[in-house]
């Protein structure tokens, strides 16, 4: 019987419950590396534009002419002149700071994840949502199973709001009118 125990623990394969790089000790969180894995992405990100432009442009003719024939003296003169100044300033400037949870959606040969996450809110007939995806190197990940959106290669982060305030914003329509038939 004992012969029989030892010839099939020598002919069936050992599974080890330790797999490399996904072993962590017993008091820390486990970090995401798998496919439908969660983690928490912390969206800072914050961009200024500026943008002047000046054009000065003068320009003048002065073409003089005079006929003298014996008393008939006539004479002429003609100025043409023109100028143009434009001027152009653009400014903007745009802050997002949240915190949005996302999913490992694919983990590419040289380990590197996909990542992709929505959020919706919706406070006081605002509705909002926030969506990402990038791709994240696992030593980026924080212990405590986040990243900074600054950490994330390839990032696509959109942005965007309906409701109130977002209509409010805008221009209305007779504006918006205008401006289609360049007019405005």
């Amino acid at each position: 019987m004992i012969a029989a125990i030892l010839a099939a623990t020598l002919l069936l394969p050992a599974d080890d419950l330790y797999r490399r790089g996904r072993w962590n000790a017993l008091a820390t969180d486990q970090r995401a590396g798998e496919v439908g894995d969660a983690l928490t992405v912390i969206v800072f990100q914050s961009a200024e534009a500026s943008n002047t432009q000046q054009t000065t442009t003068r320009k003048a003719t002065d073409l003089n002419a005079s006929i003298d024939a014996g008393s008939l003296r006539e004479g002429g003169r003609a100025t043409i002149g023109g100028g143009f100044t434009g001027r152009g300033d653009a400014r903007r400037s745009e802050r997002l700071v949240t915190r949005l949870s996302v999913t490992v959606s694919d983990v590419l040969p040289n380990g590197d994840l996909i990542v992709t996450g929505t959020q919706r809110m919706q406070v006081n007939g605002e509705r909002t949502e926030v969506r990402l995806r990038g791709r994240i190197r696992p030593i980026d990940i924080t212990p405590d199973n986040a990243i900074l959106s600054s950490r994330i290669a390839d990032a696509e982060i959109d942005y965007g709001g309906r409701g109130f305030v977002s209509r409010g914003a805008g221009p209305g329509l007779l504006n918006r009118l205008f401006s289609l038939l360049g007019l405005g």
